[in-house]
């Protein structure tokens, strides 16, 4: 079958953390005829689950935050406000892991769950996607340092009622695309999420 692309060999160039591979590829031209060959590395480590802790009855999201050696190599920010997210292993289930994070990353025990929607990080060099949602939460005594100090983890966390974390959003004070993605859908969805967990 002519699937407009053909994979002429994909080989191992790291492995740690995360995978490296090289990709040689050709595919069909939007004018007609296929590409030259292409020579790329895509970085690989999985897929991920994301889950914004929303508070209905406090209206008020639960934000992490922790240190990311990629913002810093960025020039960004290295401590970043993030949202609750982790790796799905192989065999896990995703809505699972949303479940599993929170209550790892923040403490928090997860209710519903409404899936927001699953986007590719960065299709040009990685082949990592996100499962992210929106989950309902008590926010009550919810706080303080969490993770797992087996995965190196030092996790502030945050109740923030939901007009600062809007103000943080639009200041531009987030700037990693789950947290932005996840609060951006909240500010369209808000009132509707809030009805329907009435």
């Amino acid at each position: 079958m002519d699937e407009g692309f053909e994979i002429l060999e994909k080989a191992e160039r790291y492995r740690g953390y995360a995978h490296v591979f090289q990709y040689r590829f050709r595919h069909r031209l939007f004018a007609g005829g296929w590409s030259q060959e292409i020579s790329r590395e895509v970085f690989e480590r999985g897929h991920a689950a994301a889950v914004l802790p929303y508070d209905p009855d406090a209206d008020a999201v639960v934000l992490i935050e922790q240190f990311r050696i990629g913002a810093c190599a960025a020039g960004f920010a290295p401590w970043q406000i993030e949202i609750v997210a982790g790796i799905v292993e192989e065999g896990d289930a995703v809505e699972e892991v949303a479940r599993r994070e929170a209550v790892e990353e923040a403490g928090a025990a997860i209710g519903a769950l409404i899936p927001i929607c699953r986007y590719l990080v960065s299709p040009g060099v990685a082949s990592e996607s996100v499962a992210l949602y929106c989950g309902r939460v008590d926010s009550r005594g919810l706080g303080g340092i969490h993770g797992l100090a087996e995965e190196h983890e030092d996790i502030r966390v945050e109740v923030v009622p939901w007009p600062s974390a809007l103000a943080q959003l639009e200041a531009g004070s987030i700037t990693n695309a789950v947290a932005i993605i996840a609060l951006q859908w909240l500010a369209l969805n808000r009132e509707r999420v809030r009805e329907d967990w009435r």
